[in-house]
């Protein structure tokens, strides 16, 4: 999967506005969807070195550009005391590939140093980190019961890749009843028609793209 360099941190404004604007254009208004962070966990997806490190194998150029952005969102959440969740990839072994291994031939083992999150989104004490062998969340991990236990029910959503992890995810939270927002300048994929083609269709029936600022906006509105 060779990544496009489609977003850097002198275009992601603009782009995002775009991006945000054409979707937004395309899409129904949905005011009864309004992302109230008390009552949101932030889940940040796979920010692990190997999709996050210039040295990863499967490298993704357009995640450093949203990785000051994820960081922006973490420190906000912490401030108020929010539900921090971090995904990473990882698996045993080919036994848990499952159709994965029919799409790729390399894959990401739980224990090499590559599945370890970035240093710069590493997890503060305390905060929970899911291992998934799949692109949903939700499958194989306790995100779902978490989620209830502390009476989430909106899941705001950063990290990599828009179109696989990120927006399975947000489909797999609205068929659990819980509402998805999508950070639009916070996630990255391999190449740019990928990103827009996903948040499109989150936008088109499932979930709600939104940018950073707008996001930390509404945690300012919420004290």
């Amino acid at each position: 999967m060779r990544a496009e360099a489609y977003l850097t941190p002198l275009n992601i404004t603009a782009k995002t506005a775009r991006w945000l604007a054409s979707v937004r254009r395309e899409s129904r208004p949905r005011p009864q969807l309004q992302l109230q962070p008390p009552r949101a966990a932030l889940l940040v997806v796979d920010m692990v070195r190997h999709f996050c490190h210039p040295q990863g194998r499967a490298y993704v150029s357009a995640s450093a550009a949203v990785v000051p952005n994820i960081a922006r969102l973490i420190d906000a959440w912490r401030a108020f005391g929010g539900l921090v969740i971090h995904a990473r990839h990882g698996h045993e072994g080919p036994e848990d590939l499952g159709l994965m291994g029919r799409f790729f031939t390399d894959y990401l083992r739980a224990d090499e140093p590559e599945a370890e999150i970035i240093e710069a989104l590493k997890p503060a004490p305390g905060e929970t980190v899911l291992r998934k062998a799949t692109y949903d969340a939700f499958v194989g991990t306790d995100l779902e019961q978490r989620l209830k236990a502390a009476r989430k029910t909106q899941l705001v959503i950063a990290g990599v890749l828009t179109h696989l992890c990120c927006e399975t995810t947000a489909r797999a939270a609205f068929v659990r009843g819980v509402e998805p927002y999508l950070v639009a300048d916070a996630t990255a994929t391999t190449r740019a028609a990928l990103h827009l083609g996903a948040l499109r269709a989150l936008a088109s029936g499932f979930g709600v793209a939104m940018s950073t600022r707008e996001v930390l906006d509404r945690c300012d509105a919420n004290g």
